[in-house]
């Protein structure tokens, strides 16, 4: 199974692209999907939106998932991060993908095993996980990369 992760951000999208088979991990890819922060939110959307589409006809996934909305520090920051998420899933829906939407504590359990951790130990479980000679940076590409292990896990235990 191979599986595109996403990191939602309104200048950059983390990616993370897995693949998993027979309970091992492989990174095939990862990064930022990059605008620039001077552009309307509308045109940077569109932005991102192409990049997405690049990189899912570039690795061919057959499931995404993305980490749910969260009360960020700001509702101004939620809402824009929700329009973010918002074009991932029609990204996705384009490309005919699945999508999978998971919290982040249930991301932090799957690959740290508690709910709880700190963004310090998700990069280093990856590392660990996926068998990288280094810390995976940055940190949001880490990120969408521990959302691809957490849906592997899932939709590995929804499978039994």
């Amino acid at each position: 199974m191979r599986v595109l992760g996403i990191d939602p951000g309104t200048v950059s999208c983390g990616y993370g692209i897995v693949d998993y088979e027979k309970s091992r991990f492989r990174s095939v890819a990862f990064g930022l999907l990059e605008c620039s922060p001077h552009v309307p939110l509308p045109q940077r959307l569109v932005t991102l939106f192409g990049s997405l589409e690049n990189v899912i006809q570039e690795y061919r996934p057959q499931d995404a998932a993305i980490e749910e909305a969260f009360a960020g520090k700001s509702i101004q920051s939620s809402m824009r991060i929700s329009e973010v998420r918002g074009m991932v899933i029609v990204c996705a829906g384009k490309a005919g993908l699945s999508l999978a939407q998971y919290p982040p504590a249930t991301i932090k359990k799957a690959v740290v095993g508690v709910g709880s951790a700190h963004k310090s130990q998700v990069q280093h479980m990856v590392q660990i996980l996926l068998g990288l000679p280094d810390l995976p940076r940055p940190e949001d590409a880490s990120d969408a990369l521990a959302v691809a292990i957490c849906h592997c896990h899932r939709s590995h235990l929804g499978a039994l």
